[in-house]
């Protein structure tokens, strides 16, 4: 017998996802709960494992592919009799024998939308950003279920807007031969090499292009004297390799620091709601890692209850699973702040892109000795940048200023004597 997946609902909120990546191919067997494909949404990345053993018999959407929640993705061929003692739920019986996927919606006109209609429903989402955006989205065709409209949509119209703006005058103004404009096709020749969107770029391009057009970004960076905490980084290195099986970075320190300046400047661990602002209780702190595949933001939670030790063990966990493919549903979100370490590529600055709905992501910067002026002396010391991007809806630059002043004290406060 034929069982059917369909496409899982990874999120509260999360109406569809991209077909990332099979792990599987048609023929191969597949055990319970072993992970299936890899799917992409605007909110997590996460792989989906299979709810039965068996026989992956066919591939019903391929990768790259959009589709709604509840939506036949494949087939599973399972022996006879394997299920038998099991009862048949309603949600078993309707996925085994869902339909092959349905044929997208056809294009309807904007005025035979009627008030009750699948199509004139707007999620809160859809009409916030549709408002702060000045797009009517009864004029947009939708590519969800049933044709309902999505962020996506309206994201994809803004984003036709706004090229369609850097276009007229550039159009009417660039002489021939001119350097083409930003956002128009990219000139290709003889040599050049094109390269097609992943399914992960393509996300993360999506996440981009949102946040910086409905985010209102700023930014503010302090420097850092950290040379006590690398006079304790290096007498305990060696130690701590030894002990705890792994290397002792900057790292640890300064989620450990983010997490205390979080309790003292809260409004930053906060939500962007559209009319209302979220405290976040927890501190569900996002690290930002570079895979093979792309950028993810894999979550530590409750980050503010780990010791050094703690938060260098969970970092180095999710940092060899991330680059492993191996991340899970769980581990990678929802978070309610980020930390990027573009300091370890050797970075002194960075102006980083929040990851929405959170309010603020902060980067540390590659600790550099350099002279600095001491108690009217010149000293070498240890210093570092710290950079902070914040959503000027919620967050006040004098916030934005005291959670680096609060960073900037605990990161301060190591020393030889610190517990790690």
């Amino acid at each position: 017998m034929a069982h059917t997946v369909v496409m899982p609902q990874l999120g509260e909120s999360v109406t569809e996802g991209t077909i990332g990546q099979w792990l599987k191919k048609v023929g191969d067997p597949v055990e319970e709960y072993e992970s299936l494909l890899e799917v992409l949404t605007d909110k997590v990345n996460a792989e989906v494992p299979s709810p039965v053993g068996g026989t992956l018999s066919k591939i019903l959407v391929e990768e790259g592919k959009m589709v709604a929640v509840g939506t036949p993705i494949c087939e599973i061929a399972v022996e006879a009799g394997a299920q038998a003692g099991e009862e048949a739920s309603p949600e078993r019986a309707e996925a085994t024998t869902a339909p092959s996927p349905p044929p997208a919606p056809t294009q309807e006109p904007a005025a035979a939308k009627t008030a009750g209609s699948e199509r004139g429903r707007y999620s809160p989402a859809v009409r916030r950003l549709a408002a702060e955006n000045g797009i009517d989205p009864g004029t947009l065709t939708g590519t969800g279920s049933g044709g309902r409209i999505t962020r996506n949509d309206v994201l994809r119209a803004l984003e036709a807007e706004t090229a369609a703006d850097k276009a007229k005058p550039a159009a009417s103004a660039a002489p021939a031969g001119s350097v083409p404009v930003a956002g128009a096709p990219a000139v290709i020749a003889e040599g050049d090499e094109v390269l097609p969107l992943t399914p992960v770029r393509s996300i993360i391009a999506e996440r981009m292009v949102r946040s910086k057009a409905t985010v209102p970004h700023a930014w503010l960076m302090m420097e850092i004297d950290v040379t006590n905490l690398a006079l304790l980084r290096n007498r305990a290195k060696e130690g701590f390799k030894a002990r705890e099986g792994m290397s002792l970075t900057y790292l640890p320190f300064m989620l450990k620091s983010v997490t205390s300046a979080l309790r003292k400047v809260p409004i930053i661990n906060a939500q962007w709601n559209g009319d209302s602002i979220v405290m976040k209780k927890r501190i569900n702190l996002g690290v930002a890692m570079d895979t093979e595949r792309g950028l993810v933001v894999p979550v530590i939670r409750d980050a503010d209850r780990l010791s050094i030790v703690g938060l260098a063990a969970s970092t180095q966990d999710l940092a060899q699973r991330a680059r492993a493919g191996r991340l899970t549903m769980d581990d990678l979100g929802p978070g309610t702040f980020t930390v990027d370490n573009t300091g370890a590529v050797g970075t002194i600055l960075t102006y980083p892109i929040i990851n929405a709905p959170e309010v603020a992501i902060v980067t540390m910067e590659a600790v550099v000795r350099r002279p600095m002026v001491v108690d009217d002396m010149i000293a070498i010391r240890s210093m570092v940048n710290c950079c902070i991007s914040f959503d000027h809806r919620v967050v006040d630059g004098a916030d934005a200023a005291r959670f680096l002043r609060e960073l900037k004290r605990s990161l301060e406060a190591y020393g030889p004597d610190t517990e790690l």
